[in-house]
């Protein structure tokens, strides 16, 4: 008995000893010496060290979304090439600048009245710059004129695009992307193919023939004769591989369609984009007015809007608000750029990239930007030219929270995983089922040698966060992306 009792005193003193000693002396070595921060600091430090990374540079910056604390920051300072996480800037400054509520339009002048359903003299297009004009647009805009009695326009149709300046492409922007649907000409008389609101393209569709070795059939979408197709492309054997190539001579509307497509593959489409827009746009709408039954004697040409002229048309695009979704979630740079432009001709009497984005610098301080931080040679981040700093972007996206557009800045991102594109944007395939589907909400980019992506996420614990990845100098840009995914998996499983 008495042994026993020694035994049990024994027993209880040493827990009560052992109940002072640190919980850290059981964890692991990582554990025992790693708080939160320090824990994510590591699971990030670790996935930096991937081999893609060697000769890159790489910024981070996160910071706690309710306080703007930095919690983690790598070159956090260091001026990097944004690519288009650019378009967070110019997205937020547009929203401050014009609101949330602004919308563009397209009008419509005669120099008299009609009568007798002719309109004697001239019909003027006045283009604002509106990014979202569409055919069946254009359509409207006849329809009006047709219920005002007119069936014949002795005249000439008269495109009005001095909205804007006739600089028609951003200072940096590559030759070789001027055919492409992303370096399309910002031009203030512009037209959509459809309503992503790529202005400025048509979408070319190949379909391969039934025979191999015939020519596939091209169309382009909206239909006009206004690009030329040189077809000159072959259908290969079933299950061949796709070399379709279309190029646009430079400095024409010329199309030429090389390569093959497999007999038995689905028709694919390329958005192109044309030289001068205006042009485009007017070609479209005689054909617009011929399907109302209007018929124009004159030509189709380029002037101005005479003084004392008679507004007989109008149209509105959607709100700034509904706009914002297609630019960020789709990354469209032809927005952003018209953002810029439609920012210096309203708050700056200019519709230049110079008075633009002099009239968005003047901006800066009230979204938390520096101006040493930042060097902004255009909207969308397509220049090579343009930077800034990872800890600038996480810091605007925290000052945005508190600002009365944040709901339709927010609400603009791409959502990480969500398939449905008009949620899920650019983030729609990744990190599909990890913890940060749903959880990110961010802006892409991606230029040669650069990626980026810069947002929010919300943590395990509702904790939230800002944070701005930038990559750049990087050769094997196949595995960027991931590398952004899973720090972006790692913060919202923090």
């Amino acid at each position: 008995m008495m042994a026993r009792s020694k035994k049990s005193i024994f027993i209880m003193w040493m827990v009560f000893i052992l109940s002072f000693v640190p919980l850290a002396h059981y964890m692991d070595d990582e554990e025992a010496h790693a708080n939160p921060e320090e824990a994510l600091h590591a699971k990030i430090t670790k996935v930096l060290s991937h081999d893609d990374l060697k000769g890159a540079v790489t910024g981070i910056s996160v910071r706690d979304a309710q306080t703007g604390t930095i919690i983690y920051e790598k070159n956090g300072d260091t001026r990097l090439r944004p690519a288009s996480s650019m378009k967070l800037v110019t997205g937020a400054a547009a929203l401050r600048l014009l609101g949330d509520d602004y919308r563009f339009k397209t009008e419509v002048y005669a120099d008299r009245k009609p009568r007798n359903g002719v309109l004697l003299g001239d019909l003027y297009v006045k283009g604002y710059g509106d990014p979202t004009l569409t055919t069946d647009d254009l359509d409207r805009i006849s329809e009006q004129l047709k219920k005002q009695g007119i069936n014949r326009i002795k005249g000439d149709l008269v495109s009005d695009d001095t909205w804007y300046d006739d600089t028609r492409l951003s200072l940096d922007l590559p030759w070789s992307d001027e055919q492409e649907y992303y370096g399309a000409q910002i031009s203030g008389l512009t037209l959509s193919p459809d309503t992503d609101y790529d202005a400025g393209t048509v979408i070319v569709q190949v379909t391969p023939a039934v025979n191999e070795g015939e020519a596939p059939t091209i169309t382009v979408s909206p239909q006009t004769g206004y690009v030329k197709i040189y077809n000159k492309a072959k259908t290969g054997k079933a299950d061949s591989k796709k070399t379709i190539k279309i190029t646009r001579k430079h400095g024409t509307n010329q199309l030429y369609i090389n390569g093959s497509i497999a007999k038995n593959a689905s028709s694919s489409k390329t958005w192109m984009a044309v030289e001068n827009p205006t042009g485009y746009t007017m070609d479209l709408f005689k054909q617009s007015l011929a399907k109302s039954g209007i018929k124009v004697t004159g030509k189709v040409r380029n002037g101005k809007l005479r003084p004392g002229s008679i507004k007989l048309a109008a149209d509105q695009s959607p709100p700034l608000h509904d706009i914002m979704k297609p630019y960020l979630k789709l990354s469209n740079n032809t927005i952003s750029e018209v953002l810029v432009k439609e920012a210096g001709r309203v708050k700056g009497m200019e519709g230049s990239w110079e008075k633009g984005l002099s009239v968005i610098e003047n901006q800066f301080g009230t979204l938390g930007i520096k101006d040493s931080d930042i060097l902004m040679r255009d909207g969308s981040g397509v220049s090579h030219v343009s930077l800034i700093t990872p800890n600038t972007l996480s810091n605007l996206l925290y000052k945005a929270q508190s600002e009365p557009w944040y709901t339709v800045y927010l609400d603009s991102l791409p959502v990480a995983g969500i398939s449905d594109r008009s949620v899920g944007g650019t983030l729609r395939n990744r990190m599909r089922g990890t913890p940060a589907e749903g959880m990110v909400i961010a802006k892409t980019g991606s230029i040669s040698t650069v990626s980026s992506l810069s947002g929010f996420v919300k943590g395990t614990e509702g904790n939230k966060y800002t944070f701005s990845i930038i990559i750049n100098n990087a050769i094997e840009e196949d595995s960027l992306k991931d590398i952004e995914d899973e720090i972006a998996i790692i913060l919202a499983s923090h």
